[in-house]
């Protein structure tokens, strides 16, 4: 529909061709609108005249002694030849088709059409290749009994073809000034309403970097009020996460600061004078745990990036969650036999029906293996009371979803701290063992991102001590 085309999209060109498009297209039907009407209204006169004249010879038809004449005075016969413009003929034939005046050539009505006497009719005809209108009607003149007398005037169409060019060019010639204006006056329209936009585009422009504060909605016009909505959506996420980042790296920057400090200090004793050879392997010792515990956060701190990044840069595919748990499980037993731990897997096994589901392998391993650690990290065990940690994927109610949990025989983690604990760096109160705190995060993130819940119970309720079980419940949609 667009009249001129364009590199980029223009809302006000776009528009201008909607509306300038119908309008001169619109414009050639009607100026053949206007010649059609016109033709019938330049004929109408001269229609009525020729019906006039028509009647007018009629009336000079009589009957002398059985036999028809006719008599055109000089007068009525000049009255007939005085237009300059158009050729008047007529013809007057009697009962019996004789000629009693007028012009032989002109043709005679259709031969199925009836005589009505006294009716005048119009057709369209021609005489010697010339186009004409006839007007004729019949006369009973004579015995009753006697056929009808045909009277025919006819006359050449050149004034009503003038009569409607005149009219055709008074009707179209004002429309050569008002297109033009009604092009402007359309185009002044536009630039006043689309005048909000700029305004709009203004205001968003005079505001600083920092401005996340939401647009105005109640003073633009209803149409952009969504478009306003959506923006104010999209600054509140914004700000939202641009928050959640600066709190991240605040907390980030404190987590890093101790381990740091600490190697620092460390190194300032091993560097002491004085200091002797036991002194210096304990500075060591101190400065590897450093390193150690520097590197795990760091771990962290990137696995949990990556995790918040990954909503749609990561490929998904078909993933058998028993395999990668089991994997998991495998790749973590040394630690726990480290540790004195029974770290065991109970479930379904790899291709059993029902367990896959459609999600980014490396992130279903990073949050199952996150949940793992963080029980082998926080259950304490001895030999007199070994610790039991045990890891289930199995399907659960009517609609058989997926669970995957880690069930241990630890301390528990309090209801007041339940929710605490999948912020970043938060740790449980009275918790001795070292953490950054973001292993919890990351298996939130992640479920998340597999439209998945994680929840938190005690694993052996009433009991002392109760332990944790943490169950990561996908929903149907995961299901392939």
């Amino acid at each position: 529909m667009s009249l001129f085309k364009r590199e980029q999209r223009s809302l006000f060109g776009e528009i201008l061709d909607w509306m300038l498009t119908p309008l001169l297209l619109l414009w050639p039907i009607s100026l053949v609108l206007t010649w059609l009407v016109a033709q019938g209204i330049a004929g109408k006169p001269f229609d009525r005249a020729l019906e006039y004249n028509a009647g007018a010879l009629a009336q000079l038809v009589t009957a002398n002694q059985g036999r028809v004449q006719f008599s055109l005075p000089l007068p009525a016969r000049e009255l007939l030849r005085a237009d300059d413009a158009d050729t008047v003929f007529f013809q007057v034939l009697g009962p019996d088709g004789e000629h009693l005046g007028g012009d032989r050539a002109l043709p005679p009505p259709p031969d199925s059409e009836k005589a009505v006497i006294g009716q005048v009719r119009i057709r369209d005809d021609e005489i010697r290749g010339i186009d004409v209108k006839i007007a004729y009607t019949w006369v009973r003149a004579g015995p009753s009994g006697a056929r009808p007398t045909l009277v025919q005037v006819a006359e050449t169409m050149d004034k009503r073809s003038t009569l409607a060019t005149e009219i055709v060019t008074g009707v179209m010639l004002p429309q050569f000034v008002i297109l033009p204006v009604a092009v402007l006056l359309i185009w002044l329209a536009l630039v006043q309403a689309l005048k909000p936009l700029h305004q709009l585009e203004a205001r968003i422009r005079a505001r600083k970097p920092d401005d996340l504060s939401p647009i105005d909605a109640q003073v633009v016009p209803v149409e952009l009020a969504p478009l306003v909505v959506s923006v104010n959506d999209l600054l509140a996420r914004l700000k939202d996460s641009i928050a959640t980042q600066k709190r991240f790296l605040a907390d980030a920057a404190h987590q890093l600061k101790t381990p740091l400090a600490g190697l620092r200090m460390q190194a300032d004793l091993a560097q002491r004078d004085g200091a002797d050879a036991q002194e210096l392997k304990q500075s060591l010792r101190q400065i590897g745990r450093a390193s150690v515990r520097a590197t795990h956060t760091v771990n962290q701190l990137l696995a949990l990036a990556r995790a918040e990044g990954s909503g749609t840069a990561m490929p998904q595919q078909d993933c058998d969650l028993a395999a990668l748990t089991m994997e998991v499980v495998r790749d973590c037993v040394p630690r726990a036999i480290d540790r004195r731990i029974d770290l065991g897997y109970e479930g379904l096994e790899p291709g059993a029906e029902g367990g896959t589901l459609r999600g980014n392998p490396t992130l279903l391993k990073e949050m199952v293996r996150n949940l793992v650690d963080n029980a082998i990290h926080y259950t304490p065990s001895s030999p007199s009371r070994p610790a039991v940690i045990t890891v289930r994927v199995g399907l659960e109610g009517a609609e058989r979803r997926l669970v995957v949990q880690v069930e241990d025989t630890g301390p528990g983690i309090p209801p007041a701290e339940r929710e605490l604990v999948f912020q970043p760096f938060y740790r449980v109160l009275g918790t001795e063992a070292d953490g950054s705190g973001l292993g919890l995060p990351i298996v939130l993130e992640i479920a998340q991102q597999h439209q998945a819940r994680v929840e938190l119970e005690d694993a052996h309720p009433g009991q002392t001590p109760p332990g944790a079980r943490f169950s990561v419940r996908f929903g149907a949609q995961t299901l392939p």
